[in-house]
């Protein structure tokens, strides 16, 4: 009977390694989830949430912090309310959502859903994926060789789309929905810039609502039509410094 307990209490104790795998998570303080493990939550408040290289996690979450994705790891989603997101390199991740911070997408590195800022930068490296949308308000959008599955929208941001990148679905940006108080604008009267380079390909309307300067490379591929602007082209890498 003894044997027994002893072999069920040594069984518990190989197990708890994987009970405690099950969920890291905290309130104050930086959530690790160490390379090439799994857990199915890793959540904080006020921290950081690193996770590492091969590891796996169902969910990585905070609220005033950023969020490490590293290379070749898989994450399901992953949000933040102040705080950037990087995917590492070849990286895999449902969706990314932040609210007041940066979206980096290595090298490689893939989102099988949407990509969704309010107020921070969107930065997609060569190679990188986003197979649902790609979307925020205010900030740079930078897609340099990598892949846009359902299109780009954006209400301020200025929009780089280079390398062999191609975007499907097409580009939008938005009318900003600020009416201002006592009839008095807050938001930004600057021009969004909306620049596809040699090689890139965009396939689907380019809808804009407010004014912006579009630029089309000659070596670009633009398949769909254009409402709400007047395409400048443009030879070599860039438009001239004239038209930023």
């Amino acid at each position: 009977m003894r044997s027994a307990r002893l072999c069920i209490l040594a069984f518990a104790l190989l197990a708890l390694p994987f009970a405690l795998g099950a969920c890291v998570s905290g309130v104050n303080g930086s959530v690790d989830v160490a390379a090439g493990s799994s857990t199915s939550d890793a959540s904080t408040v006020n921290g950081s949430v690193n996770i590492g290289a091969n590891a796996k996690a169902d969910k990585a979450s905070t609220v005033n912090g950023s969020i490490h994705i590293a290379e070749h790891a898989k994450v399901g989603n992953a949000d933040t309310v102040n705080g950037g997101i990087t995917l590492g390199e070849s990286a895999t991740a449902g969706s990314l959502t932040t609210v007041n911070g940066h979206i980096t997408l290595e090298k490689n590195a893939t989102v099988s859903g949407n990509v969704e800022a309010v107020n921070g930068a969107l930065n997609l490296a060569a190679g990188s994926a986003v197979n649902g949308e790609l979307t925020n308000v205010n900030s740079h959008i930078t897609v340099d060789g990598a892949h846009i599955g359902q299109g780009i929208t954006t209400v301020n941001g200025d929009i780089d789309i280079t390398g062999n990148a191609v975007v499907d679905g097409g580009i939008k940006v938005k009318k900003p929905s600020d009416n201002g108080v006592l009839g008095i604008h807050f938001g930004t009267d600057d021009i969004p810039r909306i620049m596809i380079g040699a090689g890139a390909t965009v396939n689907g309307p380019l809808t804009f609502e407010r004014p912006v300067k579009l630029y089309i490379s000659d070596q670009a591929h633009v398949a769909g039509p254009i409402t709400g602007a007047e395409a400048v082209k443009f030879s070599g890498n860039a438009p001239p410094a004239s038209g930023s």
